[in-house]
């Protein structure tokens, strides 16, 4: 099949598998007629990251396949049960695109009250972004790059590109009110009279409350509605029905006219509590991404840069033991590396591996219990409510083989010095292929399929939840 055949094609061209599985597995060929292929994209935001990163790679991939003048053509399903948008792609430059895309129609409120501006006078917004967190100081890996992806197209066109709101969720320390600023001061970078304004939701509850007090709630409103771009950092601190109310109404006139809307928090947009469901529609409108834990390239380089900022040299081998010692986030990271840097100053002595060492122990605990091939066993099982006999039989019911194929991965992600052979021997007595075939089965899921994804990350806290 052609689209086969340019797919081994980019696979070979990429040399990175993992961008290859995120970015060029999911597209469907789903038309070839004459020299246009239709290539079927699982969001805007999808075919927008694709035309930016990867546009020139599939385009001449596809002309050596198809013919010198083959063009490309996107479906994107838009919303469920609506027919999907069609549109070309991009020549040249993603400027040139032409397309049409549904966006949401309101009605006019009949009471418009509090909703108006009073009066004309100009306003003169402090922003509260933080210069340090910008772009050049953010590093990006696995673990943040469509996220980062996002933010710098929102940075060129904000609140004119399909991921609006973006709403970044993340455990803590991963970056998330970094991103959110840097897409706030490169915007204003690129027009300095752009009305920027950072908040975290605990102050504009308060603000809120302030001015339900004082009666100057049109006044609050009025304010909020002026702003070309709103950061709204750990949303899910709107626990006030008034504030939350208010905050509807702030999202409805940015949204309608253009403006970009920036949120963050610690959970996905289904797990806010105590939102209205007209809310909770309007934070998945945009882009939801997560920020995750990460890797240990990302990780390294995190430390290097932030050696380079301090203006510090320290040996690369000090700098390998902090990055596989220190997992959990960059937050973390980056308060061992101070430590480090803080102690050596003090004492006056070689920031060493012996150090290192001791510095590390007073931050990252020891006290969490060892992962093991049992323990990976008895939390899936209680996870699926299934038996060790379900998960260890040759039963091919689809919950008992995931829940297998999870449980396989978790040992091989999560335990040192554990061989496929040794992996699959315990796990129903596999040999290492299927262990092998289980593993890249489950990174296929989770790169497609969200509540497969949650089951894992779900069964990752549950083992890993003591060294958080």
């Amino acid at each position: 099949m052609v689209w086969d055949a340019c797919l081994n094609v980019i696979r070979n061209i990429l040399g990175d598998e993992n961008q290859f599985r995120t970015w060029f597995k999911p597209l469907k060929a789903v038309s070839l007629v004459g020299n246009v292929i239709t290539l079927e994209v699982p969001s805007e935001f999808f075919r927008e990251y694709l035309e930016t990163y990867y546009l020139d790679i599939l385009t001449k991939v596809i002309r050596r396949e198809i013919s010198g003048d083959a063009k490309i053509m996107y479906r994107v399903a838009v919303v469920k049960g609506q027919p999907p948008v069609e549109y070309p792609a991009a020549p040249g430059s993603r400027a040139e695109i032409n397309k049409t895309i549904s966006v949401p129609v309101y009605a006019p409120a009949t009471n418009q009250g509090a909703l108006v501006y009073p009066g004309t006078a100009t306003v003169k917004v402090k922003s509260y972004l933080n210069s340090n967190y910008s772009f050049e100081n953010l590093v990006e890996g696995d673990c943040n790059r469509m996220a980062v992806g996002a933010g710098r197209s929102i940075a060129m066109n904000p609140g004119k590109t399909a991921f609006n709101p973006l709403f970044l969720f993340g455990g803590p320390g991963l970056g998330k009110t970094h991103l959110a600023q840097a897409i706030g001061l490169e915007i204003q970078s690129r027009n300095p009279s752009s009305v920027v304004l950072y908040v975290p939701a605990i102050r504009f509850k308060t603000q809120y409350m302030d001015a339900a007090v004082n009666n100057k709630i049109t006044d609050f409103l009025a304010f909020y509605m002026r702003m070309d771009v709103l950061i709204v950092d750990d949303i899910q601190e709107l626990n006030s029905p008034g504030a939350r109310g208010a905050f509807f109404n702030v999202f409805n006139h940015l949204h309608q006219n253009g403006k970009q809307l920036i949120f963050t928090s610690d959970r996905p947009p289904v797990e806010l509590q105590n939102f209205e469901e007209r809310l909770l529609s309007r934070l998945k409108w945009g882009l939801s991404v997560q920020l995750e834990r990460p890797d240990y390239q990302t990780r390294l380089q995190m430390l290097r840069e932030r050696c380079r900022k301090e203006g510090v040299t320290i040996d690369d081998s000090v700098l390998a033991f902090l990055a596989q010692t220190v997992k959990n986030n960059f937050r973390e990271l980056e308060g061992t590396l101070i430590s480090l840097i803080a102690n050596a100053t003090i004492s006056h002595r070689e920031v060493n591996l012996e150090l290192a060492e001791k510095v590390t122990g007073t931050i990252v605990s020891d006290a969490a219990p060892e992962v093991t091939i049992d323990k990976v066993m008895t939390v899936t099982c209680d996870y699926f409510d299934i038996s060790r006999d379900d998960l260890l039989s040759k039963s091919r019911r689809r919950q008992i083989v995931q829940a297998r194929q999870i449980a396989m991965y978790m040992c091989r992600t999560l335990i040192k010095n554990q061989s496929l052979s040794a992996i699959g021997s315990e796990i129903g007595g596999k040999d290492h292929a299927t262990v092998l075939h289980a593993c890249s089965t489950v990174e296929d899921l989770m790169q497609t399929d969200k509540v497969f994804k949650q089951y894992v990350t779900d069964i990752e806290k549950m083992l890993l939840g003591v060294r958080r």
